[in-house]
């Protein structure tokens, strides 16, 4: 496979790039101005360009276009079309190479229609996020390529069609750039598959295109040599007007760092002291914020004079092994600071929350690095309270050899605190949620916190004959981790008479509120895990609340668009191409797409739990997967077979498809780590025979970390003592083993 060369403008958006990558990749390299690709399988280049000169930036694409011949090239933009967008595409087709521009980022809710780049809807240039800009937005992307540029619009329809690789040679031969309009991440998965079929063709697009190249790209396994390095305070520098920005600052206020407004008009005369940041940095977190106004044609002067503060900050500390950690919102002030602090090199490590990327500099410095549109109100606290828990990293200068492992990595770090949610609460839940989490080896494993009702957990431990304090607390922070104790952010949502076993809308709209929840923490960064006893979907319908199951809900409540369903247990684990929908509208649904995305999920699943190269098999649609023909009408042909040559190309062990009976069996003895079935009963079924005491189910795909146990409400038993507790034991194991795995980087 080619080595990749991605060009972006500002420093956050090159991370966020390289964050696609992060498990795909063994070689990732961040280098901040134009030069030559260093050998590593993904290079990324901040040309540092977004406000420069036109001709510069044009010269500095050009540099790393000469250097980098015979690697793949992707134009990283800004979602927001800022910068010298007509310049520096414009030098990607100079040299007669097709330039194929896809410039939504969905995942923000930015979108291209008729080549307009929307916002939540809304036409850019109708909007005000282009406030701090000297001139107005564009009206089309078109517009921002400008009139020497010749273009073509490629619409949904033919990104859908089957025919883009067509489509767009055809544009390529006319001697344009293609714009595509952009509406999902499937769509950009979509054109990137078929970019690879027009020689030569060069990507332009946001963060969101880059990861869809890194989904198609192999992936090589990651290197890990845990090595544990003590927390320390973290300075936060918010270099954006963005208007989410104050909220933000506000947060991280209230939760105890220390907030310093420098005037904007000070800040420019360079009058600003830095000891009261210094005097702040001995006593926690500092987050450091411009007041007063701030003209935009002052604004590339106030980034550098904010620059030159922060490096006399950086100057004067002197606390520790290491130099400050940094958190650094906004591309252009994130690198004029890395450019005082002369850091020319990063190597990027994990991605804490969308767009916020961890790396670390060649003195073994945290960076933080995060577009400054980006977040919610909680993400600066999100991201401070990650860095304030010891991080398992490749240590940079003085790497430990093979067989020498820090005896501290593992027991120092903090058990990962898991919201466990109740299910319905005339169901078992409350009944196997007790014992689970009194259970010695899952408080060896995880710090587990009940979002439900304290009165309904009492009253299970009391069917149960155990002697347990259920505690309601009101914030993860109060929770205490003492035997007999179960902490319960309690909602008390439930009467005290709700029977055991008999259907209940406000037991339905209470396991809803449960789940809303803890998704709201885990998305905040308060928790690692979601782990969630059954609900009852016929209780949550009479709630008012319409969803399939915990997975689809769970996908609305975090804003994702596709997520698959997969059961594991000791002997079998199964991904699900479709779930819960009829079997005539599975086996209508299924298209290469959507299984090539559920394996490309299910394989990154499995590295990400630490096997570097799973083998995966792919079940059939049809008895015998349709034995050449003889059974069905060749579903297996058109849309099986082209995903799993697809991916066998990019050297994914993956195989089939294969007759389910077969499959399986050759699962359960061990020859396949994954077995991915095409609809609900096909994969459940033989999970069932297999492991259903110990069975789990994660839900993959989901911003956030979920797995649930392997079996419903059981209205039948509810209230008798009786339910067994082993697979909610083994669902709070697994979300524990993968909430760690995510703090370990290559």
């Amino acid at each position: 496979m080619k080595p990749l060369v991605i060009i972006a403008d500002d420093l956050s958006g090159a991370a966020e790039s390289a964050a696609g990558f992060l498990l795909r990749s063994s070689g990732i390299s961040l280098r901040l101005g134009p030069g030559a690709p260093d050998g590593s399988g993904v290079t990324v280049f901040d040309l540092h360009s977004r406000r420069s000169d036109p001709a510069r930036a044009s010269r500095d694409v050009r540099s790393v276009l000469q250097s980098s011949d015979g690697s793949e090239i992707v134009k990283k933009i800004d979602s927001l079309l800022r910068g010298n967008i007509a310049a520096e595409v414009g030098e990607l087709s100079r040299d007669g190479s097709p330039v194929i521009v896809a410039a939504g980022l969905p995942r923000q809710g930015r979108t291209v229609q008729d080549g307009v780049v929307l916002v939540d809807g809304v036409a850019l240039h109708a909007t005000d996020l282009w406030r701090a800009e000297s001139k107005p937005a564009p009206r089309s992307i078109a517009e921002a390529l400008g009139s020497s540029a010749i273009t073509s619009g490629v619409s949904l329809d033919d990104i859908r069609s089957g025919r883009l690789s067509q489509v767009l040679a055809s544009i390529s031969e006319a001697g344009s750039v293609a714009i595509c309009d952009v509406e999902t991440d499937s769509d950009l998965e979509l054109i990137v598959a078929a970019a690879q079929d027009v020689r030569g063709s060069r990507l332009v697009g946001t963060s969101a295109l880059a990861t869809a190249v890194a989904r198609r790209r192999t992936v090589q396994s990651p290197v890990v040599r845990p090595s544990l390095r003590d927390s320390r305070f973290t300075l936060v520098v918010v270099g954006t007007a963005d208007a989410s920005a104050g909220d933000q600052v506000e947060l991280l206020r209230d939760s105890g760092a220390h907030h310093i407004e420098v005037n904007s008009a000070e800040l420019l005369a360079h009058s600003v002291d830095p000891l009261p940041i210094l005097n702040a940095l001995d006593r926690g977190d500092v987050v450091v914020s411009v007041s007063g106004p701030v003209v935009p044609a002052e604004s590339v002067h106030l980034v550098s004079a904010l620059a030159d503060l922060i490096a006399a900050v950086d100057a004067g500390f002197s606390h520790g092994e290491y130099p400050i950690d940094l958190v650094l919102t906004g591309g252009e002030t994130a690198r004029s600071v890395l450019d005082r602090l002369r850091i020319d090199t990063l190597s990027p490590i994990y991605e804490i929350e969308h767009g916020a990327v961890l790396s670390v500099d060649h003195t073994g410095r945290y960076i933080v690095t995060r577009p400054g549109s980006f977040g919610n109100a909680h993400s600066l606290f999100s991201i401070t309270k990650f860095l304030a828990r010891p991080i398992l990293v490749d240590a940079p200068d003085n790497p430990p050899s093979d067989n020498e492992v820090n005896p501290m990595s593992i027991e120092s770090t903090p058990l990962p605190l898991i919201a466990v949610t109740m299910g319905d609460g005339a169901g078992v839940g409350p009944e196997v949620i007790v014992p689970a989490l009194l259970d010695a080896e899952t408080r060896k494993r995880c710090r587990p916190v009940v979002v439900g009702d304290a009165k309904r957990l009492r009253l299970a431990a009391t069917v149960l004959g155990i002697d347990v304090d259920v505690v309601a607390i009101e914030e993860i922070k109060d929770a205490e981790f003492n035997d007999g104790r179960i902490n319960v952010i309690d909602l008390d949502l439930l009467p005290e008479d709700l029977a055991w076993g008999e259907l209940s809308a406000v037991a339905g709209d209470a396991a809803y509120q449960y789940i809303r929840v803890a998704s709201e923490l885990a998305v905040r960064g308060e928790v690692q895990s979601i782990c969630t006893a059954p609900l009852n979907k016929e209780a949550l319908h009479a709630a008012g609340h319409i969803y399939p199951g915990h997975t689809e809900l769970l996908a609305h409540l975090t804003g994702t668009e596709e997520v698959s369903m997969m059961l594991s247990t000791p002997k079998l684990k199964v991904i699900h191409v479709t779930t819960h929908i009829g079997l005539l509208d599975a086996v209508a649904r299924i298209e290469p797409g959507l299984v090539e995305r559920t394996i490309r999920r299910g394989h990154e699943a499995l590295v990400r739990t630490g096997n570097p190269s799973p083998k995966i098999g792919v079940c059939g649609i049809n008895p015998h997967a349709g034995e050449n023909g003889l059974f069905g009408y060749g579903e297996e042909e058109q849309k099986i077979i082209p995903a799993v040559e697809l991916l066998k190309a990019e050297g994914i062990d993956v195989h089939g498809p294969l007759p389910a009976d077969t499959a399986f069996f050759l699962a359960g003895r061990g020859d396949y780590d994954l077995i991915v079935a095409m609809y609900h009963d096909q994969g459940h079924g033989p999970v069932k025979v297999l492991g259903i005491e110990a069975g789990v189910n994660i839900t993959v795909g989901l911003p956030v970390i979920r797995t649930s146990v392997d079996h419903g409400t059981a209205f039948d038993i509810a209230g008798k003592g009786i339910a067994e507790a082993g697979s909610m034991v083994e669902a709070l194991r697994q979300a524990a083993e993968l909430a760690t795995s995510t703090f370990v980087s290559k």
